[in-house]
């Protein structure tokens, strides 16, 4: 399918959803889950599809298909009573609502590692919104193929999350600040953590991030993740199946429970982590070796992330995550931890991120970037400093965002602060070629610079 006709899908589904939404009496919150959960079952139908008759083909009456041999092609099992199409042509009586429930039961009994993560009741949905999502949504397998459920899902995630505001933001970051992290710290294999995982985006551009380079996520990458909230952790791990990951995800609070083992065990850490977080226990946690550089004295749970963060990297390790601009200039203890980090040699490169690209705020954020590999090379004294703050797309009056050329522009400055070479796919080249050092529009790209450490001196313009 073009680019051009999913975009007309990804928003005719979601017009027509939030339209049924709008006409009940169900909140965003009420009625995200179901829906997702009939995306999930569209994309584990198509899926099942696909294979269905080269797996049969191989089977006999003696020895029919059994739910292992579709396992092995990393396929879900799908029951017959599990498929939309079944559902959606259930007689005009049925009790739709407790068929949905069991057609959830159903995969999740077939396929152990769907069990507690698909949502249920949708005995609860009126019955004629249940039945008009059924026939949206029916139609899906036969029509797309499987990459483009993982956009529909994530469109329906953000825009779920637009709806709810703070709340919706709190499980879900951005997809154009998520791919900057990801072009930036270049995961291209390896372990990846999230100690505030969300629903699990942040693993997902990873993913098409190996893809991009002509790899295999599965084979490249193992995720691991940590969500403080019961009901994200299934949105997550639905995320992950439905663009052919596993990864392990724990519920946990990271502040007090460390369920990865994590201190040196990441090659890439990514995460969107909440800000300015107070009334943190922090008698709870000392002697932890997570937070190397000492507890803040402040009621402010910044700079126990930003340790967190540093210290689940391998000596290797690189780090992408977003952070309140506070923390760039806090004093008093946090200053030196700051300090601390600073002198550590593995502050890479810091990114000024415009306003209204979070539903979480609207004011101005900053990208850290941590590299350990860097300690004991010529950049290990210096620190990139990007400022983005005018390189954006509007996309609406309260919304912006990062346009793929602009995402590859920023990666470009940082590659060549590296001494790596550039990517032009997306187009940048010809952005670079509008750069004036005068300009200060919403397109024109970011101006760089790296103050002179004790051993280098590096400029990096653009």
């Amino acid at each position: 399918m073009k680019a051009t006709d999913l975009a007309k899908v990804r928003a005719t589904l979601w017009s027509a959803a939030d339209e049924l939404r709008a006409n009940s009496k169900l909140t965003p919150v009420q009625y995200r889950d179901p829906v997702l959960g009939l995306v999930f079952l569209a994309y584990a139908e198509n899926r099942f599809e696909a294979v269905r008759g080269e797996v049969e083909a191989k089977s006999s009456a003696r020895n029919p298909a059994t739910p292992a041999d579709y396992k092995a092609k990393s396929v879900l099992y799908v029951p017959d009573n599990s498929r939309l199409s079944h559902l959606v042509d259930l007689p005009e009586g049925a009790d739709i609502g407790k068929a949905t429930d069991e057609a959830v039961k159903a995969i999740e009994e077939a396929n152990p590692e769907l069990k507690d993560i698909l949502p249920r009741g949708y005995q609860k949905l009126e019955r004629s919104t249940l039945i008009e999502l059924l026939r949206l949504f029916a139609p899906l397998p036969t029509e797309l193929a499987g990459d483009a459920f993982g956009f529909i899902y994530e469109d329906f995630l953000s825009n779920f999350a637009a709806q709810e505001g703070k709340g919706g933001g709190e499980y879900f970051t951005p997809y154009s600040i998520v791919r900057l992290i990801v072009e930036i710290i270049e995961p291209f294999h390896g372990r990846v953590f999230d100690p505030a995982c969300g629903s699990g985006g942040m693993f997902v551009q990873c993913a098409k991030f190996v893809e991009r380079h002509n790899e295999s996520a599965s084979r490249k990458l193992s995720v691991f993740g940590a969500e403080k909230t019961d009901d994200t952790v299934p949105l997550a791990k639905m995320n992950l199946a439905l663009h052919g990951l596993s990864g392990d995800i724990r519920q946990a609070n990271s502040y007090y429970e460390d369920p990865h083992s994590a201190v040196g065990a990441f090659d890439y850490v990514m995460a969107n982590p909440p800000f300015n977080v107070d009334k943190i226990k922090k008698d709870q946690l000392a002697g932890d070796r997570r937070f190397p550089f000492g507890l803040p004295r402040a009621d402010n749970g910044n700079f126990l992330w930003i340790q967190q963060f540093y210290a689940a990297l391998s000596p290797k390790g690189r780090a992408g995550f977003v952070m309140a601009n506070s923390a760039g200039d806090a004093g008093h203890s946090e200053k030196d931890i700051r300090k601390q980090l600073i002198e550590s040699g593995t502050v890479d490169v810091m990114v000024a991120i415009s306003s209204n690209f979070f539903y979480t705020v609207t004011l101005p954020v900053t990208l850290w970037f941590l590299d350990k590999a860097k300690v004991g090379t010529p950049r290990e004294d210096t620190v990139l400093f990007v400022d983005a703050r005018h390189v954006f797309r509007q996309i609406d009056r309260a919304h912006r965002d990062f346009t793929a050329e602009q995402i590859e522009f920023l990666a470009n400055v940082v590659r060549l602060y590296r001494g790596e070479d550039v990517e032009t796919k997306e187009g940048s080249d010809s952005c670079s070629r509008r750069t004036s050092p005068t300009a200060r529009t919403s397109t024109s790209p970011a101006f760089a610079r790296s103050p002179p450490g004790r051993r280098s001196k590096h400029k990096a313009g653009a």
